[in-house]
């Protein structure tokens, strides 16, 4: 009974404060840390439990959402989308398991207004999904600055933490981002992705002021590798595994993640460049109870 209050509660919320999909930003601070393969199982996990998602993939090449998906065909034209031209029904790309893709590389993005940003982010999908690369300052896209999220993915290993702390530095100067949401991947136990979690939480609200949200974790799966083999996710290829659980769960919490205003709409604050790609090694010295557990699975 308490679920189906939360879920009347949800929709009477979007239907009187809705102004478009929930946006989400998802990003790292390096390649390695399974962002790509983090989005298209949340669309999987999502689609599966009934939500229209979108996708938009800023990536290239074999990096990319479609090369991770085995390449989906007809997937792009955001030019025309925002020009008007063309619907965003027909430049989306609908993957077989029910969610849309959108090629729309960093480059396409430019001279945009925000009216044209908002015929992409502002359609019928429930939630869109934002592969995000980050530019060489760390700043996001134009589509990606009006997410009402960013959710930072790492993995529990010193460099991964340590390269999540220099990606939301960045983020945190290019766009006065006040609270990242973190999920921690390729975990071989809650209890370490906890303790990985806190320590960065902790060194965060210390030397940055911003606040971190626990997005979740998930398994480090063997069934993973197998599963992008067969350019399948793994929500789909292997429901049962242990990462399509926790995709499962991640994808259902967010669902209820308090709708904050976009970041384009938020005050904007003047801030240094930021040009170091990391934090000092003094930041963790710092903070001796910084000390990541199983460094050996990243």
């Amino acid at each position: 009974m308490d679920k189906f209050v939360a879920d009347q509660a949800e929709g009477l919320r979007r239907l009187l404060a809705r102004s478009g999909s929930r946006v989400i930003a998802v990003t790292g601070g390096s390649e390695s840390v399974g962002r790509t393969t983090t989005v298209v199982n949340l669309a999987a996990a999502l689609a599966e439990q009934g939500k229209d998602v979108l996708v938009i993939d800023e990536c290239l090449g074999d990096r990319s959402v479609s090369a991770t998906l085995g390449g989906l065909h007809g997937v792009g034209n955001l030019a025309g989308v925002m020009r008007g031209e063309v619907p965003l029904a027909a430049a989306v790309s609908r993957h077989p398991l029910g969610f849309g893709v959108l090629s729309a590389w960093r480059g396409s993005q430019e001279g945009y207004t925000a009216e044209q940003y908002g015929l992409v982010l502002n359609g019928p999908a429930d939630v869109v999904l934002i592969d995000a690369g980050l530019d060489k300052n760390g700043a996001l896209s134009g589509l990606a600055m009006r997410s009402h999220d960013v959710m930072v993915v790492t993995r529990v290993s010193a460099q991964a933490i340590t390269d999540a702390y220099a990606a939301m530095k960045r983020l945190h100067f290019a766009h006065a981002i006040a609270q990242f949401r973190v999920l921690v991947n390729y975990v071989q136990s809650a209890a370490d992705a906890h303790t990985a979690f806190e320590n960065l939480a902790g060194v965060a609200g210390r030397y940055l002021t911003v606040s971190l949200e626990n997005a979740g974790c998930i398994a480090a799966d063997p069934h993973m590798a197998r599963a992008v083999e067969l350019a399948r996710c793994i929500v789909d290829a292997f429901p049962s595994a242990a990462a399509a659980r926790d995709y499962r769960h991640v994808a259902a919490e967010l669902q209820y993640w308090p709708m904050r205003p976009a970041m384009s709409s938020r005050a904007a604050m003047t801030r240094p460049t930021v040009t170091t790609s990391a934090p000092s090694p003094s930041v963790w010295q710092a903070d001796p109870a910084a000390e990541w557990p199983s460094a050996q699975h990243a």
